[in-house]
């Protein structure tokens, strides 16, 4: 399958090395593909990036990845993401699926960050009002990067991931590639309304990664 990623960080590498290992033809947008040597937020540069995919990823424009991929990714920082989806075009997308990973976090006081999602701020709901051609489905922001792509390496898998999204069809696609991840509990929160509540569930994930100092935890649905 053919997979844009929009968002060069640790997020948008991460799982991009992933995806390139399943076999998908992945392209990584940045806002300038000729600094491969820069580093990124929390990661490596995009030349380290290419190597861990043995080059078989490849790096875009923001309007490259859009046009490329069958399945959008968004892995930007929750603030700029609206910015970066349209300097892409996603607008005249058509009906292309758009994961969304992003949360808007406040760097500005120092760390921990603050989560800024509410009842009436929610990036997912944000997204799919400004493109309303997307299907937009929101998913695996309530985890770090090196859990979503190997859930079975946190308690043998036996946790819990939610989709959010309005359109049936497309949350079931997203819910066939986060099983080839490992996901095993993929539980569906209803409508992109309901994604107010994974977006708001980061006031308490950074308390969580605070008090144990990992970032490998998670949280189980018993149900």
């Amino acid at each position: 399958m053919k997979i844009g990623i929009i968002g060069s960080g640790v997020v948008g590498q991460t799982v991009g090395v992933k995806l390139v290992a399943l076999g998908h033809e992945v392209v990584i947008g940045t806002r300038d593909p000729n600094k491969l040597d820069e580093k990124k937020n929390m990661a490596g540069s995009l030349r380290e990036w290419l190597v861990k995919t043995e080059n078989k990823g490849r790096v875009g424009t923001f309007a490259e990845v859009v046009g490329h991929g069958e399945f959008l990714i968004n892995a930007t920082q929750g603030q700029i993401s609206v910015d970066a989806l349209k300097a892409g075009g996603a607008g005249d997308a058509g009906g292309k699926i758009l994961i969304d990973i992003g949360n808007e976090l406040d760097f500005s006081r120092g760390m921990p960050p603050r989560a800024l999602a509410t009842q009436d701020n929610c990036l997912g709901e944000r997204i799919q009002q400004t493109f309303p051609n997307l299907k937009v489905v929101k998913t695996l922001n309530t985890v770090s990067a090196f859990v979503m792509v190997n859930p079975k390496g946190l308690n043998d898998g036996d946790h819990t991931i939610f989709v959010s999204g309005n359109d049936a069809g497309a949350k079931a696609e997203v819910s066939k590639l986060l099983g080839s991840f490992g996901w095993t509990d993929i539980l569906d929160l209803g409508d992109i309304s309901s994604a107010r509540g994974p977006e708001m569930y980061m006031a308490i994930w950074i308390r969580f990664w605070g008090a144990t100092g990992s970032g490998m935890i998670n949280v189980k649905v018993v149900r």
